[in-house]
């Protein structure tokens, strides 16, 4: 048997430095993982789902309406909420349907809870100057929502989300891995 020397141990020793920092440069600056904890994005998302967020992706744009995204909430707390309202949009819900710009939209990933419904609406009617004091989303802020309407806490309670309060945008549900999903 052939002894290793020190240059081969030494080797072995920088791949593994490498594959170290690699790793933490990934995990700091470009994706990370994130545990559901709660009911507010169900049907979409469950409780003790498991996540990975993009952190870089708006860094080179912006969030996209229907987004599922992951923000500071308090200093100690992060949410996942669906983004509803963009910069410049005027939001309104009535009879259960969504309308921005006075344009109505449907909503398919509510259509679970909507069908389960005994009565009433899934989302209470609204107008975005009813609940925030503003008629259009502010520049540089978003308007969220978690999929469960009858219990988030979200924009209707918290108001706008700073956009600089974005974590990133949820990219993949990885757990349980029978539900493995990319989100988009």
């Amino acid at each position: 048997m052939k002894r290793r020397g020190k240059s081969e141990v030494f080797e072995w020793i920088k791949a593994l430095a490498i594959a170290v920092i690699i790793a933490v440069i990934v995990r700091s600056f470009i994706f990370t993982n994130y545990v559901v904890d709660g009911s507010s994005m169900m049907p979409t998302l469950q409780n003790g789902n498991r996540l990975i967020v993009n952190k870089i992706d708006y860094d080179f744009k912006q969030p996209k309406r229907f987004d599922i995204i992951i923000f500071h909430a308090t200093p100690t707390d992060d949410y996942v909420k669906r983004v509803i309202g963009l910069p410049g949009d005027t939001i309104q819900y009535k009879n259960d349907t969504l309308y921005i710009n006075g344009k109505k939209y449907n909503e398919p990933y509510l259509k679970q809870f909507k069908q389960e419904l005994v009565t009433g609406n899934l989302t209470n009617n609204f107008t975005l100057e009813s609940i925030t004091g503003q008629s259009k989303v502010p520049k540089g802020k978003v308007f969220v929502l978690g999929d469960n309407r009858r219990n988030s806490q979200d924009s209707r309670v918290f108001g706008f989300v700073d956009m600089d309060k974005i974590v990133g945008k949820v990219n993949i549900r990885y757990w349980p891995f029978d539900e493995l999903k990319w989100m988009h």
